[in-house]
């Protein structure tokens, strides 16, 4: 990890010589230089600086630096004249990676190291070339729940036990590769370590003449929700883990110039309401206002006046509405936020004179130009939630009723016996994900509300399992010294875990006992989570639906104990003098959260949690310099978790054939990556958990489908293996499509479960094809939502709209991606899966091919369709069969160093 506190930095592959030294200056007012991209915009278009978006000075700086002399006029040229036909590279400082994708991002450099030495290679020689970060935690699943003395205690100790083969494999990682470094589990949330350590906001790294250069941060992170930074001015883009491997391996992420949407926001947010209630209707808002794949800017006072907390929850959100960046300008308040995290006076100095001599402050971006604007009114935000099953389906708490959601048949609750679950019942309720405990007000907010409910008398339903997994151990620091951990603690939310947890499917099992009585009783049960994601089968098995909702209102649900509660209206219970408690009755105040935010959010708690965390993990670095280890993994034969990748061998070292492509699956709109590659809990009657039983793993262990993600055997078993899947194919007598992961293999027409069908196909060395509709890929950044597929044999996916991480990680696993023409859809063409598909035409990047249609009846029809291979990389990529594939290849020719 870059020492950011230090001037003079070692040069670091990450940052080679530094191009077009012509532009490179002292820096006003400190011994660092930077380059002067004001100048070289304006020599090209004088004036044209003062208006680009921050996206676009930030990726401009990055050319100055890194682009060859003879190719920065065009480069800078797509920027100023706003031209999105023509390729540019960007070079990210540093990756950043969870352990779930990267250890699979590690897994794949480990097989390749092996299909390297295989042809004679050296496999020493496979190295991240840009500094990569790997934070654990994404394993641990919440088995105890935070009622239960040493929950966390016990949680840790079931993650080492299940994760051992896990653990050993990143461990050898941390000695075997070059410029990684481990945070191990127990810590926290990536994104929140990210926010409130990693990043330096500015660069400061020696160049080729040991002179100290800044330059503004930027990464790519292995998870969706890695643009969270852009809340204080980094770019950070989510990106799939062969994307990320590829930037690790020192190649550039090549881009066209991307719509950037400026946000205007005016108003201030009314009384009570929390930055998760902004949020929900935020993510309502772009999503209906269409900016999948843009940057998003937000300027304007309503901007201006929001705290990082606040931001850094909209950054978050950012896969939820689809785009790419939501990026804030640096201000006042990203100063005062690195102050309050405990960054150094020399780093926040630099970064505050970098910004204003830049233009990167949000003074100089006044004269931006922008694609579009859009204006959203922040007082117009009211207490929401979100569900059952989108981010973005937002629902005012006042309208429960009008929806459907509270009171069943519109008929008001009577007072509930606490000895029966109710049909409705919150059998899970979360204060989790670093969405929202990365923001001290939304924490200190449901501290509060806590403490006001317990003074009531009120008390959390018997059934719900109710936890508080902060995304950084200082939540637990600021929570204790404002005395509003033990009132959390009263009503069952003691810290089980500084982890991703139910957010991330892992919330572990429930009470046997309750479970058997949702069982028998064919009870409804829902889940309400502090968290970003609620999609279809994502946070438990048994929680047939998910609701998103502030950290307060989780405490609220925990004490209602049923989502048929109308949390506004009804009573919560009684106090001791028998009168009903409303939720109006414990909500917090304000000014309460503020000055409790004053006083006990301090910079030493950063500076207790986070000094100690990296000076282990400098010292693990150097340790790395002197052990010699096998450069290539000895691989457990027997390990549910990591196996040797099969990229380079059999049907997947053979190009697509493009012909004769029969139909896995005929998909809808919305279909996303929890339907292609779920992550939650693994059942025992599901095709994973029958093979995890045949290998001997006991059912308690089975773990969470991420987890295994190392061992495609196991991951293979996990495509469409969602519950809720719909596939077209498969209906019923009355033509209704059947719920379930579930097949219909052709030409017979026989229904099968999903696995199954695929090994059906596979034994008959069967190509397919997916046919599916809008919005296809959304959610998590999940490589085997692609790979999965790939090696069921899919060689063409075929949507209305795909989402950007998704279709990228598809063409890196040698899928071609194909997009029909609007008004064009597989209900226009009548698809019912007992065509055969071809594909004619050649591969080019946006180019027009033809998807040939062979019917049942012996007719033959041609549609044209949109090649979404969208640079001349990604067609170069896609002709090497994929990333690590093109690699390899590259490799051994002596095309990488």
């Amino acid at each position: 990890m870059p020492n950011v506190d230090s001037n003079k930095q070692p040069l670091t592959q990450a940052n080679p010589q530094t191009m077009n030294e012509q532009y490179k200056k002292p820096l006003p007012g400190t011994d660092l230089f930077y380059f002067d991209v004001e100048q070289a915009v304006n020599e090209i278009e004088p004036g044209a600086y003062a208006k680009l978006p921050f996206s676009s000075k930030v990726l401009c700086e990055n050319l100055v630096r890194r682009c060859p002399p003879e190719d920065l006029t065009e480069a800078l040229s797509q920027h100023i004249y706003r031209k999105q036909e023509v390729d540019f590279p960007w070079y990210p400082a540093r990756v950043v990676c969870h352990d779930i994708l990267g250890q699979t991002a590690f897994v794949d450099l480990a097989g390749l190291r092996d299909a390297i030495a295989a042809e004679g290679g050296d496999p020493s020689k496979v190295n991240p070339i840009v500094p990569t970060q790997l934070i654990v935690d994404h394993s641990l699943a919440v088995e105890h729940a935070g009622f239960e003395k040493n929950a966390f205690e016990k949680n840790r100790e079931i993650e080492e036990r299940r994760n051992a083969d896990r653990f050993h494999f990143i461990n050898w990682c941390q000695y075997a590769f070059d410029n990684v470094n481990v945070v191990p589990p127990g810590n926290g949330i990536m994104h929140q370590i990210n926010l409130e350590k990693m990043s330096p906001v500015v660069q400061v790294v020696a160049d080729q003449n040991g002179d100290p250069v800044t330059f503004p941060d930027t990464l790519v992170g292995t998870d969706s929700h890695t643009p969270m930074v852009d809340a204080i001015g980094v770019i950070s883009i989510g990106v799939g883990g062969l994307e990320a491997e590829s930037v690790m391996l020192g190649n550039p992420s090549y881009m066209r110039l991307p719509d950037i949407i400026g946000v205007e926001l005016t108003g201030e947010l009314q009384e009570g309401i929390t930055g998760t209630d902004l949020v929900l209707a935020m993510t309502e808002f772009l999503r209906e206002e269409g900016v999948v794949s843009s940057y998003l800017e937000f300027f304007g006072d309503g901007a201006r006046n929001l705290t990082v907390g606040d931001r850094a929850s909209i950054s978050n959100m950012t896969p939820e509405y689809g785009a790419t960046a939501a990026m804030f300008s640096i201000d006042e308040q990203t100063i005062d936020y690195l102050r309050l995290t405990g960054r150094s006076e020399q780093q926040i100095k630099t970064v505050e004179a970098y910004a204003k001599q830049t233009g990167l402050w949000a003074d100089g971006m006044v004269d931006a130009e922008y694609d579009r604007v859009l204006k959203f009114d922040l007082s117009k935000v009211v207490r929401n939630i979100a569900g059952p099953s989108r981010p973005h389906a937002r629902v005012s708490t006042t309208d429960l009723v009008e929806a459907g959601i509270a009171h069943a048949n519109n008929q008001p609750l009577s007072e509930q016996d606490d000895s029966q679950m109710p049909d409705g019942a919150v059998i899970i309720a979360a204060i989790t994900s670093c969405t929202n405990t990365s923001n001290p007000r939304n924490m200190v907010a449901a501290g509060i509300v806590a403490r006001n409910a317990v003074e009531k008398g009120l008390v959390r339903k018997p059934w719900v399992k109710s936890s508080l997994a902060p995304g950084s151990k200082t939540v637990k620091l600021y929570l204790e010294e404002a005395g509003l951990l033990p009132e959390l603690q009263k009503l069952g939310f003691d810290v089980v875990a500084f982890a991703c947890t139910t957010c991330n499917g892992m919330s572990g099992a429930l009470d046997p006992k309750i479970q058997q009585e949702i069982i028998d009783r064919d009870l409804f049960s829902t889940a309400v989570l502090s968290g970003n994601r609620n999609f279809d089968g994502r946070i438990h098995p048994y929680a047939k639906q998910a609701f998103l909702a502030s950290p307060p209102l989780v405490v609220a649900y925990a004490i209602a104990g049923n989502i048929r509660f109308d949390i506004e209206n009804d009573s919560l219970g009684k106090d001791k003098d028998g009168n009903d408690v409303y939720l109006k009755d414990i909500w917090f105040d304000d000014a309460e959260v503020d000055a409790i935010v004053k006083s006990a959010v301090k910079p030493e708690q950063f500076n207790q949690v986070y000094i100690p965390m990296f000076d282990e993990a400098k010292a693990d670095a150097s340790r790395n310099d002197s052990l010699v280890v096998n450069p290539q993994y000895d691989w457990r034969e027997m390990s549910t978790y990591i196996r040797r990748p099969p990229y380079w061998e059999g049907t997947m070292a053979e190009a697509n054939k493009l012909k004769g492509m029969r139909p896995l699956a005929v998909l809808g709109d919305n279909i996303t990556t929890d339907h292609l590659s779920p992550s939650n809990a693994i059942m025992a009657d599901s095709a994973a958990g029958e093979y995890l039983d045949k290998m001997g793993l006991p059912e308690e262990d089975y773990n969470s489908y991420a987890t295994h993600r190392g061992d495609h055997l196991t991951a293979q078993r996990a495509t469409f293996a969602n519950p809720k899947l719909l596939n077209e194919m498969v209906r019923d007598e009355n033509g209704e499509v059947v719920q379930g992961s579930l097949a219909r293999v052709e030409p017979e027409g026989d229904v099968m479960r999903m696995w199954e069908a695929i090994e059906t196909y596979m034994n008959r060395k069967q190509p397919l094809i997916i046919i599916a509709g809008d919005g296809y890929g959304q959610g998590s950044s999940r490589d085997w939502a692609a790979k999965g597929v790939r090696l069921a044999g899919v060689e063409v996916v075929v949507a209305e709209d795909f989402e950007r991480i998704h279709r990228q990680n598809l063409v890196g696993m040698g899928a071609l991606p194909l997009q029909f023409e609007p008004g064009t859809t597989r209900k226009t063409l009548n698809i019912d899966g007992t065509e055969i598909f071809d594909i004619e035409g050649e591969v080019s990047a946006g180019g027009t091919m033809t998807l040939v249609i062979h019917r049942k009846d012996g007719s033959v029809d041609r549609t044209p369709v949109k090649c979404r291979l969208d640079t001349a990389d990604e067609v170069k990529m896609y002709n090497s069969g994929g990333m690590l594939q093109r690699f390899a290849k590259e490799f051994l020719e002596g095309n990488v160093a």
